[in-house]
């Protein structure tokens, strides 16, 4: 009986690559080959090929738009932004003055928390430096900067200097490892409606129809889409952009968490039932 040891997945691969690929494409075709060969498995092959695209993609690609950021104003009062904040549900947001040009800092969610121990609290003290960045600069370039300086989130501006929009380190890693779920997301794959402390139920855009019509009682069709996401994008006719809201049967469907890609999140609420009219 041979008691020699097994090769490790990092020799075994060492071996498959001995024969040093020349470009980009021969790599990921050896990468692929060790895949059916069963040497790596599906999630570490798509890490590997989202490392490797990262150098061709720039922060536009992946970026919240302008018009989907969700800022604080530095004249809202304390309730205001604390409301907000557990609305949107973001551990970071950019706080502006005169508009969305004006980005004056970042204020961090778990500082609120000063309010709420009986300490005083002003906002504009309490902001993080904001980091700009061009659209232009490429992904991995951004990590590097965002693993050496500790930050989390950048404000991204245009050629003329005005803000297009913000990217989070997050935003980045996604297009490594797939989709991240944040201490504001579901904790498992199953649980995928969950009812807020307002009487609102946070929703997965995965949800599957049939699951969602025994939730809510409700009669949506499965036939030409088979998730709640994508019964919402073909009623919008189009990716809806994160806030976006329609009423269906009896329910107020807001789109909270969306990207450029796809639709994440959704805030499900039922609308008051219209009182009868009185003879």
């Amino acid at each position: 009986m041979d008691s020699s040891p097994k090769p490790s997945l990092l020799e075994r691969l060492s071996a498959l690559l001995s024969r040093e690929p020349e470009d980009r494409e021969a790599l990921l075709a050896l990468l692929h080959s060790a895949f059916d060969r069963n040497l790596i498995d599906s999630d570490a092959l798509s890490i590997i090929e989202g490392a490797l695209q990262m150098s061709d993609l720039q922060v536009r690609d992946v970026m919240v738009p302008r018009a989907q950021m969700d800022c604080v104003h530095l004249d809202d009062p304390i309730d205001s932004i604390v409301s907000f904040a557990i609305d949107t549900a973001h551990s970071r947001f950019p706080a502006i003055g005169d508009g969305k040009d004006d980005v004056a800092g970042i204020l961090l969610a778990k500082d609120l928390l000063r309010a709420f121990a009986g300490r005083a609290f002003d906002l504009r003290e309490m902001l993080r430096p904001a980091v700009f960045v061009p659209e232009s600069k490429r992904l991995n370039v951004l990590l590097r900067e965002f693993r050496v300086s500790r930050n989390h989130m950048a404000i991204v501006v245009d050629e003329y200097g005005g803000v297009a929009g913000l990217v989070t380190i997050e935003d980045v890693l996604e297009q490594i490892v797939g989709e991240i779920e944040d201490e504001y997301d579901f904790d498992d794959v199953g649980d995928s409606i969950r009812l807020d402390h307002h009487g609102r139920y946070r929703v997965k855009a995965t949800t599957e129809i049939e699951d969602f019509n025994a939730a809510f009682a409700t009669h949506f069709s499965d036939a030409e889409c088979d998730t709640l996401g994508g019964l919402v994008i073909r009623h919008f006719g189009r990716l809806p952009e994160r806030g976006a809201t329609l009423e269906l049967e009896g329910l107020k469907i807001q789109v909270l968490r969306a990207d450029s890609r796809r639709v994440h999140t959704l805030l499900v609420e039922r609308l008051p039932r219209p009182e009868p009219e009185q003879a």
